[in-house]
């Protein structure tokens, strides 16, 4: 992505992503982390229920159809809505390191609108890792894997335990 902000480039010292052994295959769906996920849950009746499917090494490939509900302008999806998507498509992909993370940073390109009805294919891989750093970026097209590019993002997260989503979540939903 051109204009990269320094905070998402990795450092000199980051190195190539490894699958982890226990990921799951090339292919598989991954499923909903938490049922109530805005971006991959079932419970959420407005939702994305974006379903993301294990790609070869550090990649994965997802999908979900924009609906009425996801719009901002009439008849397209919300700005809000495709960052959303991004960053669940992104964040998915710290299944294929078994490890825990969360967005740190978020950088979107909105390259063309879409429209609700639309179904929008993204494509998302793990560029490098530094530390605790995951460097990743997607891509979303319109239509089919090869459609038009609609939005591209790149982003950085950073890896946590267990833990901080006991100290920050409600407890209601954690039990």
């Amino acid at each position: 992505m051109s204009g990269i902000s320094a905070a998402l480039k990795p450092p000199a010292d980051a190195v190539k992503p490894v699958r982890h052994p226990d990921a799951p295959a090339p292919g598989e769906l991954l499923g909903a982390h938490y049922a109530q996920c805005f971006g991959c849950g079932g419970g959420q009746q407005h939702g994305l229920h974006l379903a993301a499917r294990a790609g070869e090494g550090v990649t994965l490939t997802a999908e979900f159809t924009v609906r009425p509900a996801h719009q901002g302008a009439p008849g397209l999806a919300h700005g809000g809505v495709l960052a959303s998507a991004l960053d669940e498509t992104l964040g998915a992909l710290n299944w294929m390191l078994r490890t825990i993370a969360v967005t740190g940073r978020l950088e979107t390109d909105f390259v063309r609108p879409v429209p609700v009805g639309t179904t929008l294919h993204l494509q998302a891989e793990v560029t490098a890792v530094a530390g605790r750093k995951i460097f990743s970026s997607a891509t979303g097209r319109i239509g089919d894997p090869d459609g038009p590019l609609a939005v591209r993002a790149d982003a950085l997260f950073i890896e946590v335990k267990v833990d901080h989503f006991v100290d920050h979540g409600r407890r209601e939903e954690i039990q």
